[in-house]
């Protein structure tokens, strides 16, 4: 099905500059209405946005009302709100435990040490442990780490990311991610080959920080990795535990194969030739202990227009960005002007031009504003599992996370990707290696619009940025999706995200742009 969506966008590319020209909507974007917008629910009055507070659901409030001055109608009734039940949960201060039994002797590891990781319920497993390499099935690149292993009832030992991921050449799209590199991926799939636990090692050769390093290069970001409160869904598609052990714990796990990770992640990659095999005399315990918990519910806000064909107009066209931020810390306001104000604005912007023109697209177009993106896109994973209209039908899926800045260096970047001197006019796109249907689509639209478009998010293996955002959870179905993103900055999660600091001029541009690339979809 993938396949044929992908040529059905390259066909796509053959709306024309020209016809583009001709359409009046982009001209009706207005840089005023969004910039009210994100004044707005970036203020202090909204309190940062955090899922399930108050000023999360005052946000849910206010698009909801903008959806329907727009002319939008609910998805599904007479409501644009998709409740997304959530349990929000906090562990006993002890209440993580890993032990490690190996050839008979048993060694109990140090939380926030040895070993990191969490879940939402009371569980205790106690089983042997199966490597199986890089925890990847992925048949487009005729690789399976499971092929010939046993998992079944086991704890599956992986290494993080994925195969030759600095290598250009490498079946895996080459440089960087593919959606198979996340943990989300991985468990979901360990799951599938019956083992009731997962632990995760950064892989060993890595030539880049750890995902636990990475969090510490943003300030405070050690903080929330280590918040006793964390939320999931309450009917995720995940159903069992995982952790993530050290370097050291992991070398200790590969001991009875006699090689050291670093050799045997070495031998994956020049080969691409699963390494997967049972590690006989290892077992190991893990238990969780909840202290609290409370289903609550977060919600998505959901607006549709009809399209104008009756056959077309089952097939659909999704705009997405996040409402939610990061809340307070202490006692200062984190407003998220940019982490998404700007691109909830910017959807319901397109959702009003769209909306206001005299002659609808032939298909039809969804604007979602989803929830709990910063506790693990869970608005975004909710609406994949449940969407206002079936998935095998839409045809493509433009998410708008943090498109109101000029990208700049950082801390968390340093070192580790190269920014241009002057972004200004730039914008990134991720997601189209693995939707490279919608690549021509876009660049086709960019010819009206004069931005500098960069796909270096794409080459990138050292921020995991290929499943950070809502568009990923749309491509783990099979759907193609992309994150347009003017990338990061020194203020992200932080209390000087302002509004004072955007790009209007740019952005407005950008809207412009995905309105062009969305129409065409649309039409076509």
């Amino acid at each position: 099905m993938t396949g044929k969506r992908n040529l059905w966008l390259v066909a796509c590319s053959l709306w024309t500059a020209a016809a583009l020209a001709q359409q009046p909507g982009p001209h009706a974007i207005r840089v005023e209405r969004m910039r009210a917008d994100i004044g707005f629910l970036s203020s202090d009055v909204l309190e940062g946005r955090r899922s399930l507070e108050r000023g999360a659901e005052v946000a849910v409030q206010f698009i909801a009302a903008e959806f329907a001055k727009a002319g939008l109608k609910p998805a599904a009734g007479d409501s644009f709100i998709q409740p997304v039940p959530v349990i929000e949960y906090r562990l006993k201060p002890d209440g993580r435990k890993l032990a490690v039994r190996i050839e008979g002797r048993t060694r109990q590891l140090e939380a926030g040490k040895d070993f990191s990781g969490t879940f939402h319920q009371n569980v205790k497993v106690n089983a042997p442990v199966v490597f199986a390499g890089y925890g990847i099935t992925a048949p487009e690149f005729g690789y399976d780490d499971y092929a010939g292993l046993d998992a079944q009832g086991k704890i599956v030992f992986v290494f993080d990311h994925e195969p030759q991921e600095t290598d250009p050449s490498s079946v895996f799209h080459g440089l960087g991610n593919t959606i198979h590199s996340s943990p989300q991926a991985k468990i979901l799939n360990a799951q599938r080959h019956g083992a009731v636990a997962v632990l995760t090692v950064a892989e060993p050769n890595r030539k880049h920080p750890s995902a636990l390093e990475r969090m510490a290069r943003v300030p405070g970001g050690r903080q929330r990795a280590a918040s006793p409160a964390s939320q999931v869904l309450a009917d995720s598609e995940r159903r069992i535990p995982s952790f993530s052990v050290s370097d050291a714990v992991a070398a200790d796990l590969l001991a009875t194969t006699g090689r050291k990770p670093g050799e045997i992640q070495a031998a994956i990659d020049a080969s691409l030739k699963p390494a997967s095999q049972a590690l006989p005399g290892v077992s190991v315990e893990m238990e969780v202990e909840v202290g609290e918990s409370r289903r609550a519910a977060t919600a998505n806000v959901v607006g549709v227009l009809e399209g104008s064909d009756p056959k077309l107009r089952e097939e659909t066209i999704v705009f997405g960005a996040h409402y939610d931020h990061l809340g307070m810390r202490g006692s200062s306001v984190l407003p998220g002007a940019d982490d998404d104000a700007s691109g909830t604005a910017a959807i319901i912007e397109l959702a009003r031009v769209f909306a206001a023109a005299t002659e609808r697209p032939r298909r039809t177009l969804v604007f979602v504003a989803f929830g709990a993106e910063e506790a693990g896109l869970l608005g975004s994973y909710y609406y994949a599992m449940r969407p206002a209209q079936p998935l095998e039908k839409t045809r493509g899926v433009f998410s708008l996370d943090m498109i109101g800045r000029d990208e700049q260096p950082s801390a968390q970047t340093k070192g580790l990707i190269e920014i241009a001197e002057d972004t200004s006019n730039e914008v990134n796109f991720i997601g189209l290696k693995s939707s490279p249907g919608l690549r021509p689509v876009i660049e086709a639209a960019n010819r009206e619009v004069g931005l500098r478009l960069n796909h270096k998010w794409d080459d990138d293996a050292a921020l995991s940025v290929m499943w950070r955002s809502d568009h990923y959870p749309f491509l783990l179905k099979g759907v193609p999706a992309v994150w347009v993103f003017n990338g990061f900055t020194p203020d992200y999660h932080q209390p000087t995200d302002t509004i004072d600091k955007l790009n209007f001029a740019k952005m407005e541009k950008i809207v412009r742009l995905v309105y062009l690339a969305g129409r065409a979809l649309a039409q076509q």
